[in-house]
């Protein structure tokens, strides 16, 4: 999550942007590649073993976020005990997960940009019009097009990735390329989305990561610690859970006393 790795994103949202704005007709070329002519569809669609792909890359994806889930929920209960994990890890993996793969893809842009997937458009024997990605005026009424919400739940793994040890980060972030680009091109080929749908989301969701760490580990004036999350979400929970301690006739008291001055930086 360096500003390497930012350049090379900006560099290619701005090529794909381009290209694919100016040449539309490149996503129909692209989406042709996986339909099949005779029978007037997207073969792979109908394969069993692909479509396991796809929904195993989903549960991947999520069961990378379950500690994160699980030590939340824990917490909420317990909040009288430690963190089982990080709080800023838990922070950075779900925060980028609920942005990327739902605030922004399917709250955002999949509900208000109106683009038809291509299984649907007259171009692949579908009945609604094509439009290019920047148009967002297309005949879709919901769950549309732009962009994948599972591309960007696959390459959302690019946030467990940069909490890798900094030894495995450079292969981390190589697993994490190629898990979004393997599930966005399954997505490709079922006639789900066009290739800037998929691109848009990795991209995106590379942003939002990027964005998430350097908030949350790196720059100074925003920077988190483990202490002050735990102590943040030993307040939340703490009402609740002495209302549930009283009807089980036991008084706990206020909450504990919580150090919160201690901050952390970025993971070696």
């Amino acid at each position: 999550m360096n500003r390497t790795g930012l350049t090379i994103a900006l560099a290619l949202a701005l090529v794909v942007g381009l290209l694919f704005g100016i040449y539309p007709e490149l996503d129909l070329k692209l989406a042709a590649l996986f339909y099949d002519a005779t029978t007037k569809s997207f073969p792979l669609k109908l394969n069993t073993v692909a479509a396991i792909a796809r929904d195993g890359a989903m549960w991947i994806a999520w069961g990378l976020a379950l500690p994160a889930i699980v030590a939340l929920i824990i917490k909420l209960v317990r909040p009288d005990k430690p963190l089982l994990i990080s709080g800023r890890a838990i922070v950075f993996l779900l925060v980028t997960l609920i942005l990327s793969a739902g605030v922004l893809t399917n709250l955002t842009f999949k509900s208000y940009w109106g683009r038809p997937r291509p299984v649907v458009v007259s171009q692949f024997n579908g009945s609604e019009q094509f439009v290019p990605w920047w148009d967002p005026r297309g005949s879709c009424g919901r769950n549309c097009s732009f962009f994948s919400g599972e591309g960007a739940t696959a390459f959302w793994t690019f946030a467990p990735a940069a909490l890798t040890p900094p030894a495995w980060r450079p292969l981390a972030y190589i697993g994490a390329t190629l898990f979004g680009v393997t599930t966005s091109v399954l997505r490709m080929a079922f006639g789900g989305h066009f290739f800037t749908d998929v691109a848009a989301a990795g991209l995106v969701t590379f942003l939002v990561v990027w964005l998430a760490f350097g908030y949350i580990y790196r720059w100074r004036p925003t920077r988190l610690s483990d202490e002050r999350i735990d102590a943040a979400l030993t307040r939340l929970a703490w009402p609740s859970y002495r209302l549930v301690q009283r009807w089980c006739g036991r008084d706990v008291g206020s909450e504990p006393s919580t150090s919160t001055s201690g901050r952390t930086g970025a993971p070696a």
